[in-house]
């Protein structure tokens, strides 16, 4: 069984950046364009890690990760934040309501699928 992963980024570029890393690695990917649209499609999916941005528009990367956390199905599941901001009290908050890591773009395609397989269980 294939892990599958949820991109949720405003950018369609990014999106189809993150699609194509993931599915080169042998991932399922799914995706949306911001974050309501994001625990939508994490409802329905159930994936096994999630990527997300922080700056959306509707709902930001921080309310997805509280959402997520709070929510009744799937709370443990990794959570990566993968944006532009490398503030040191960004990445804090981001901790403090339970992402798992933090990449910042531009990124490096081995480095994401590494810890995309870590935070999975599949070792790097």
């Amino acid at each position: 069984m294939s892990v599958k992963v949820l991109a949720i980024d405003d950018s369609r570029t990014m999106l189809g950046l993150v699609r194509k890393v993931m599915t080169d690695a042998g991932f399922d990917c799914v995706s949306a364009e911001d974050g309501e649209k994001g625990l939508e499609v994490f409802s329905r999916e159930a994936p096994d890690v999630v990527i997300t941005d922080i700056n959306m528009p509707r709902m930001d990367g921080y309310g997805v990760i509280n959402a997520i956390r709070g929510g009744k199905a799937n709370r443990t599941v990794p959570i990566l934040v993968l944006t532009t901001e490398s503030a040191d009290h960004l990445k804090a908050r981001a901790r403090e309501a339970g992402a798992t890591g933090w990449i910042v773009k531009p990124f490096d395609d081995a480095t994401i699928v590494a810890l995309v397989r870590r935070v999975a269980g599949l070792g790097s």
